[in-house]
């Protein structure tokens, strides 16, 4: 469930969206808050969720003084500002919207539970905000394990319906990615860090797929024949932001073959064949071997 402030946020900035250009008198703003949830809106707690949603999410809602108006600064400068956290607005959005729809849809909304970012996604945007270093407990995938990690948060990133901290880790001296809902314990140290200038978090990934961050790998051409329906499929959600479609259902992209990679390469066999690099192809087929091999036995 989304926290109480943070669905606030989120509401205010829908509701100049919404509102576009025109922008909103503080009377309409007020009445869409009552309207949202049942309480007065003042012009103090107003005045302090404009602060908090600038300094958030970088969105600076503006006033026009010659019209008593509200609206967000659509200025280029602005757009781009935002670029970075519209993925993550939109998703605060919709859970704030769904669970909307199970207090007054009830029966009507049927969603899939992420729980991922339920106890920590806010707790680390937080601490990104603020440049504080973290300590973690973290459960390790395969041994059960706990461990104990001092990390800077850099950013989160969301992948096959999991929230994920990337993080420069203090031990081992560079960045990794730790899923949130491994994660079982998490405090401030007291310490803060800077961030590297330049920092983005989409330039670490622009060769990876999924939240593999690629080392010493270089990105390989990959080329992809698809069925006529899962042609249609990936026109409208690309696997990579490299995909370029060659025609007659082939694909090209440019990319690491990690696991993540070869995995949903393998749960689309059916309907989508690997031409090239041949080691990929390879590798789609062994593992396509063992599975048969799990069903033969």
């Amino acid at each position: 469930m989304v926290p109480e402030l943070v669905d606030k946020y989120i509401f205010l900035v829908q509701t100049f969206v919404e509102a576009g250009d025109a922008g909103l008198t503080l009377q309409q703003i007020q009445r869409r808050w009552e309207n949202r949830y049942g309480e007065p809106y003042p012009r103090r707690s107003f005045a302090n969720h404009r602060a908090a949603v600038e300094e958030v999410f970088g969105i600076v809602i503006t006033c026009d003084r010659s019209s008593n108006t509200y609206r967000i600064d659509r200025s280029e400068s602005a757009v781009d500002q935002r670029e970075a956290a519209n993925y993550l607005i939109n998703t605060f959005t919709v859970n704030s919207l769904l669970t909307l729809g199970r207090e007054r849809l009830s029966g009507r909304v049927a969603v899939e539970d992420v729980p991922s970012g339920q106890q920590w996604l806010t707790v680390t945007m937080q601490a990104m905000l603020e440049n504080a270093v973290l300590r973690i407990r973290y459960r390790k995938y395969l041994s059960g394990e706990t461990e104990s990690r001092t990390v800077r948060p850099y950013a989160v990133k969301e992948f096959a319906k999991r929230w994920y901290l990337v993080a420069f880790s203090e031990e081992a001296g560079a960045l990794r990615t730790y899923a949130l809902d491994r994660i079982r314990a998490m405090e401030r140290t007291g310490n803060s860090f800077k961030m590297p200038a330049g920092f983005d978090v989409e330039d670490c990934f622009k060769d990876s797929y999924g939240i593999y961050l690629p080392e010493d790998e270089k990105p390989v051409l990959v080329k992809l024949k698809a069925t006529e329906r899962e042609a249609a499929y990936l026109q409208d959600l690309p696997l990579h932001p490299s995909q370029t479609a060659l025609g007659d259902g082939i694909f090209a992209l440019r990319v690491v073959p990690n696991p993540n990679f070869l995995m949903d390469l393998c749960a689309r066999a059916g309907s989508l064949e690997v031409l090239e690099p041949m080691e990929l192809r390879q590798a789609v087929l062994e593992r396509l071997k063992k599975a048969i091999q799990l069903y033969e036995t």
